[in-house]
C-alpha cells in the first residue's frame, strides 16, 4: 500500500503546515521529522514569545563567533540559553558560573538537536544578595592577582598642576569638584565625559582613565598629575559600573595617582580598592586633591617666622660664644705690633746685610783685579818663552844632526842623513812593527787566563754542595743556620730546617727515633772501596768541607 501524499509542502519553517491525510483504518496523520519539528517550534514560539526565566547559570561559554551558550537552572530543571552576540554586548551583567539572574527572552527549539532553548534579550541579577555574592567573589578573585596590593599604590601629589575629572559633564559632581577646588587652590582642570550608568558607562570610564595615561608630557594638552573618578549616590545597580573588571583592572594599571569618589560614604565600590585614595564623596576628593591656599600662606608665614626667630637665636648663640672665647684669647693688635716691630727689624738688617754684601763683594774683586795682569804682559811673556824653547829646539836638532853625521839645511828646510841615520830609520820601523804584536800577544795572555779562571770557576761550581743538593741529596741545618752532621746532634724535639735544591727550607722536628748502627755490615761504598783498593789512586784536589 503505497503512502499517502501531503496536499502541500513547504521547505520554510514558517509556512503553515497542512495536516496530512489519515492512514487507511487509521485516524492518526502522519508526520515528516522536520514537520513535526517545525510544528512543535511554531508552536513553542507562539506560546512562549517573551518570557522572564529566573535561575542559575551553569556552564557558561563564549563561542569564537560571539555567541554565549549557557544553561539556566534551578533544583528541579534545566534549560538550554544562548545570546547572541549583538546581545552580548548590551548585557548590564556577564554571565558568569553560579550566578543568579533573570533573564529575559523568548523560547524556541533547536530541530537539529530535539532541544528546546531560551533566546536571551536582557539578563540581570536575581537580587541583591546575588549581586553582593557576585561581587564578592570578584573582590577575592582580583585581590589574588594583587590588584588590591598596599605597595602598588603611588603617593598622591601635594599640589598638581593638572586634575583630569573622570565624570558626567551634566551632573551636579563636577560642579562640586569645580566649586570645592576653587574654594581651596584654584587648579587646571580637565574634564574627561562619561557616562556614568548604563551599559556604556564601564567602557567609557575605562577608556577615560587610559586616555589620560596616555597623554604625552609635553603636548598641546597638558598631562594631569592627578586623576579623580567621580560619581554621585546611587543604588547598588547604578554603581554596577564602577565594580566591573575592566575598570578596576584600568584604575589599578594607571601610571597617574588616581582617586576614587564613587557614591556616597557608605557607598563602596571595587574601584575604590583599587585605586592609590579613597574618597567618601567627590566633594572630599576636591579636598584631598588640592590644601587650603589659605591655610598654607597661613603656615608658610608661620614657618618664615619661626625660621627667623630659630636663624636669629641660633646667630645670638654663635655670637655669645665667640665673645666668650674672644676673652680668653690675646689681644690681636698686640700680637700684630709686635711681629709688625720685628718685620721692620728683619727688613733693616736686610737692607744693611744686602749693603755689606755688596761692599764685601766690591772689594774682593778688586784684589782679584789687582792679581791679574795686563794681557800684553802674557803675550809678551808667552813670546819670549816661544823664542827660548825654539832656540833649544834648534841646537839640540843641530847637535842631533851632527851626531847622526847628517846636516840640517835651515834654509831649505831639509835633513840630509848619513848611513848611520838609515840604520836609525831602522830600528825606528821594527819598534813600530813590535806595537801590533804585543797588542795580540797582551790579548791571546788574557784570553788563555779567561778560559783559565773559567775552567775553575765550573770546578769550583762542581765541588759545590748545592749540586749535591741538585742531585736528591738535602742538607739538614738547626734554626741558627748550622749543619746536623751527626747523628748524636739530632736530640729528640731539635728543630731544624731541611735544605733542598733551589734554596727552597722546610722546617721540621726530630722526633727522638732509634739511632741505626751501621758499624757492623760494610756498606756498598766500603766494599767498593775495598775492592778498588789495589789500583793507584788518582791525584785529585784536596776538598775542604761543603760547609
Amino acid at each position: 500500500m503505497a503512502a499517502p501524499q501531503l496536499k502541500s509542502a513547504m521547505t520554510s519553517e514558517n509556512a503553515p503546515l497542512i495536516a496530512p491525510e489519515p492512514r487507511p483504518g487509521s485516524n492518526l496523520p502522519e508526520f515528516t521529522v522536520g514537520d513535526l519539528a517545525r510544528r512543535l517550534k511554531r508552536s513553542i514560539e507562539e506560546e512562549f514569545g517573551f518570557v522572564r526565566v529566573r535561575g542559575e547559570i551553569s556552564q557558561p561559554k563564549k563561542h569564537s563567533s560571539g555567541h554565549c551558550y549557557m544553561r539556566l537552572k534551578d533544583d528541579s530543571a534545566v534549560i538550554e540559553a544562548v545570546c547572541w552576540r549583538g546581545t552580548m554586548a548590551k548585557l548590564a551583567v556577564r554571565p558568569e558560573e553560579g550566578l543568579e539572574v533573570i533573564v529575559t527572552g523568548r523560547m524556541t527549539t533547536y530541530p537539529g538537536r530535539s532541544q528546546y532553548q531560551l533566546i536571551v534579550e536582557s539578563m540581570e541579577l536575581a537580587g541583591e544578595g546575588a549581586l553582593l555574592k557576585m561581587l564578592e567573589e570578584r573582590k577575592r578573585r582580583l585581590a589574588a592577582e594583587g590588584l588590591f596590593d598596599p605597595a602598588r599604590k603611588k603617593r598622591i601629589p601635594f599640589l598638581p598642576d593638572v586634575i583630569g575629572v573622570v565624570t558626567s559633564p551634566t551632573g551636579a559632581v563636577i560642579r562640586d569638584i569645580l566649586h570645592r577646588l576653587n574654594d581651596r587652590f584654584p587648579r587646571h582642570v580637565l574634564l574627561w565625559p562619561v557616562a556614568v550608568q548604563g551599559e556604556r558607562a564601564a567602557a567609557e570610564v575605562t577608556a577615560a582613565i587610559e586616555g589620560f595615561n596616555r597623554i604625552q608630557p609635553g603636548g598641546r594638552i597638558p598631562r594631569p598629575d592627578l586623576i579623580i573618578v567621580a560619581r554621585g549616590g546611587g543604588s547598588l545597580e547604578d554603581l554596577m559600573a564602577f565594580n566591573e573588571e575592566n575598570v578596576v583592572r584600568a584604575a589599578a594599571s594607571s601610571a597617574i595617582p588616581l582617586i576614587s569618589a564613587v557614591g556616597h560614604e557608605t557607598d563602596t565600590t571595587l574601584i575604590d580598592f583599587a585605586s592609590d585614595l579613597r574618597a567618601p564623596t567627590p566633594t572630599a576628593a576636591a579636598e584631598m586633591a588640592v590644601p587650603v591656599r589659605g591655610e598654607l600662606l597661613a603656615q608658610i608665614l608661620d614657618d618664615e617666622r619661626r625660621l627667623l626667630a630659630s636663624a636669629s637665636r641660633a646667630v645670638e648663640d654663635r655670637r655669645n660664644r665667640v665673645e666668650g672665647l674672644a676673652r680668653g684669647l690675646g689681644d690681636p693688635r698686640a700680637l700684630l705690633e709686635g711681629h709688625a716691630q720685628r718685620l721692620d727689624d728683619r727688613a733693616e738688617r736686610l737692607n744693611l746685610a744686602a749693603s755689606a754684601l755688596l761692599e764685601r763683594r766690591r772689594t774682593r774683586i778688586g784684589e782679584l783685579a789687582a792679581k791679574l795682569r795686563h794681557p800684553r804682559e802674557k803675550l809678551a811673556q808667552a813670546e819670549q818663552k816661544l823664542a827660548s824653547e825654539s832656540r833649544a829646539l834648534d841646537s839640540a836638532l843641530r847637535h842631533a844632526v851632527t851626531t847622526a853625521g847628517g846636516r840640517f839645511d835651515r834654509v831649505a828646510g831639509r835633513l840630509s842623513l848619513t848611513p848611520a841615520r838609515v840604520k836609525l830609520a831602522d830600528g825606528e820601523r821594527r819598534i813600530a812593527d813590535l806595537t801590533p804584536r804585543l797588542d795580540r800577544s797582551y790579548a791571546k795572555g788574557v784570553a788563555d787566563k779567561a778560559a783559565k779562571l773559567a775552567s775553575l770557576g765550573q770546578l769550583l761550581e762542581s765541588y759545590s754542595y748545592k749540586g749535591v743538593l741538585a742531585r736528591g741529596f738535602a742538607l739538614v741545618e738547626d734554626r741558627d743556620g748550622r749543619p746536623v752532621t751527626r747523628a748524636d746532634q739530632a736530640t729528640p724535639g731539635l728543630a731544624v730546617n731541611i735544605v733542598f735544591a733551589g734554596d727552597a727550607k722546610v722546617a721540621a722536628t726530630v722526633d727522638g727515633g732509634t739511632k741505626v748502627d751501621s758499624t757492623n755490615e760494610p756498606t756498598t761504598d766500603t766494599k767498593a772501596e775495598k775492592k778498588a783498593a789495589p789500583r793507584k789512586p788518582r791525584v785529585v784536589p784536596v776538598q775542604g768541607t761543603l760547609f
